[in-house]
């Protein structure tokens, strides 16, 4: 295991080093003067220079690459450009709001959509199956930042129940914080819910179909033994993978949702960011999100030998 560990992530490096050619070049693609955009129209020729001289942009592009790349290793990303400030603390500041979003999604849809598919491949073809098709191809085909106004209104600005926009950090208490994700995590999940429980239907349904099924039906096991201690493991494989991949919807969303909530996080930070077009704010985001998604991915191939002891690296 400890070598497969290893040899994952030594896996890991050059696909990294192509991620961070690819986003230091993020810059240097933009039609036009980078410094002029920033700058803006009214600047003076100082302010552009002066930003030309904050971004490297008079050295050669390639000792700007391993000079950019060396601080990335010591976790220094540089400093925003409008402000001066560090784009690791700005993203550290950021974190908490975003990870908590995340994993509370996370979280939400597993225990929605996972008994959603079992329960539809175990009535496949029944009003059940049918009634968990069309939920989730509408989940699927509605825009998050639609379902999030929505929910806003008739949820939180109707009834008051709920806080219509911020967040509440986890020192001010465990249920301000978890009433102002509410929200938020629902209208992110559901798109989340209706991937997983798509998956988990049809994974379900092929393992059904095995002659090990129909031994333990013949032995007289109850139908929810079946379902969950012998059919699901078998079956996990595809829906690990699929919460792994929808790590790149939750990415994708938050920015989103967290602009609709007013969230001050991570994501909101890269709206700005890029409104700004402070380049270094947006260079560190984004190889940031690109670890997280490498990482989820390096452990979701881990768990694929813990669900099927056959599958070794």
């Amino acid at each position: 295991m400890v070598q497969s560990i290893a040899n994952r992530l030594i896996s890991t490096v050059p696909i990294l080093f192509v991620v961070s050619v690819l986003i230091f070049s993020l810059l240097y693609l933009t039609p036009g003067d980078p410094a002029q955009m920033i700058a803006g129209a009214q600047a003076t020729q100082d302010d552009v220079e002066r930003i030309r001289e904050a971004l490297g942009l008079n050295d050669p592009a390639l000792m700007r690459y391993f000079d950019w790349l060396w601080d990335v290793l010591h976790f220094d990303f540089g400093r925003s450009v409008f402000n001066g400030r560090s784009v690791t603390e700005l993203i550290m500041q950021r974190m908490e709001p975003t990870f908590s979003l995340m994993a509370l999604t996370t979280l939400f849809a597993i225990v929605i959509a996972v008994p959603l598919g079992v329960l539809a491949a175990w009535r496949a073809n029944s009003v059940v199956d049918r009634i968990v098709l069309v939920l989730s191809i509408a989940s699927f085909s509605i825009p998050v930042f639609v379902t999030g106004y929505v929910l806003a209104y008739y949820v939180a600005f109707k009834t008051g129940l709920l806080p219509v926009q911020g967040y509440a950090f986890l020192k001010e208490g465990v249920g301000e914080w978890l009433a102002h994700l509410v929200l938020p995590s629902v209208s992110l999940g559901l798109i989340y819910v209706a991937l997983i429980s798509r998956i988990t239907r049809a994974s379900m349904l092929e393992v059904l179909s095995e002659d090990y099924i129909r031994t333990a039906r013949a032995k007289g096991l109850l139908g929810r033994r079946i379902l969950f201690v012998h059919a699901l493991r078998n079956a996990a494989n595809p829906i690990v993978t699929v919460v792994g991949v929808g790590v790149a919807l939750l990415l994708g969303g938050a920015v989103v949702i967290e602009s609709v909530f007013n969230i001050p996080g991570i994501g909101r930070l890269t709206v700005d960011a890029i409104l700004r077009r402070d380049y270094p704010i947006i260079q560190g985001v984004m190889l940031l999100f690109a670890m997280i998604y490498i990482v989820v991915n390096l452990i979701i191939d881990l768990l694929y030998t813990v669900f099927d002891p056959r599958i070794r690296y």
